[in-house]
């Protein structure tokens, strides 16, 4: 599989969301006081637009204000469902597959004496580690992994982790971009190291025309601005029905347990939602290795 090798614009995208909505959106159920530690001084001014509701003036800077509330309102819904999974499938071990600018094994007091491992591709960690250099606490252990070249399994181990023990596995922010074949294969490599009363922890993304069609806006409006968008060089490649996602699941041993739409879960927070469509299509499940 060929991917990019410079570090993920979306990871810097999703921790942007999440420090914009920490402490202001869904208070005493989302907070996230690891992101903006994790941006780079350039990457918070939009944050602090947001965080201050302050409209800004130019055209460039108003695409990069909506690009960021928009991410602060997925953010919100997918890492609360996440979190809240993690608190009640507790394992000795958590590993976080395509981890970007994930903040959890600072920011979950529920982790201490978890061994968590951090997955990503080379570049993406090399960046997160030194941004990660102003955090308190225990570091994750990082795993480097080449998709399209390592094995999971492997690469795991050589860093400590027991595929005899059970593990939590969380996969948010990936699927949507690998292939179908690519989200089997991973799937084939996480199995490997899910010992009996593992849980997986999936964010998937359910096919929608209006998402689609949200995407290619969203890239014609930042080409508007004369830069090049996230989109471009990071594309969806797949989407899934809860139907098809839980088949893929059920032939590795895996049954789904809970499977809901990022709008239920906003709704069941009382958040103001103005982007049903979207939130519609996000999904987060959960399912247990018998």
């Amino acid at each position: 599989m060929s991917r990019p090798v410079a570090a993920s614009r979306t990871a810097v995208m999703v921790c942007q969301g999440r420090a914009a909505a920490d402490g202001v959106i869904a208070p005493g159920r989302f907070a996230d006081p690891t992101a903006m530690t994790l941006l780079r001084p350039d990457e918070r001014e939009a944050v602090g637009w947001v965080r201050d509701g302050a409209v800004p003036g130019t055209w460039r800077q108003r695409i990069d204000y909506e690009t960021v509330r928009a991410a602060a309102a997925t953010m919100v819904p997918r890492t609360v469902a996440i979190d809240d999974a993690v608190r009640a499938h507790p394992c000795p071990q958590l590993v976080i597959l395509g981890a970007g600018l994930d903040g959890r094994a600072w920011r979950m007091p529920e982790l201490a004496g978890v061994a968590v491992f951090e997955v990503d591709q080379p570049a993406t960690q090399r960046d997160k580690r030194d941004r990660a250099a102003g955090l308190d606490g225990t570091p994750p252990t990082f795993v480097p992994v080449d998709f399209g070249r390592d094995r999971l399994p492997e690469a795991l181990a050589a860093h400590g982790h027991r595929a005899e023990v059970p593990t939590t596995w969380i996969w948010e922010g990936v699927v949507p971009y690998l292939t179908r074949a690519e989200v089997a294969a991973t799937m084939a490599g996480l199995v490997a190291g899910s010992a009996p009363g593992s849980c997986l922890i999936v964010n998937y993304q359910s096919p929608a025309a209006v998402a689609t069609g949200g995407r290619v806006l969203a890239r014609l409006l930042t080409a508007s601005t004369g830069r090049r968008s996230v989109w471009a060089t990071e594309p969806w490649r797949s989407t899934w029905t809860p139907a098809a996602m839980a088949a893929l699941l059920a032939r590795h041993g895996y049954r789904v347990t809970r499977d809901e739409s990022l709008l239920d879960v906003g709704r069941r927070l009382a958040l103001p939602v103005g982007r049903a469509s979207s939130l519609r299509h996000g999904r987060v499940l959960v399912a247990d290795r018998a």
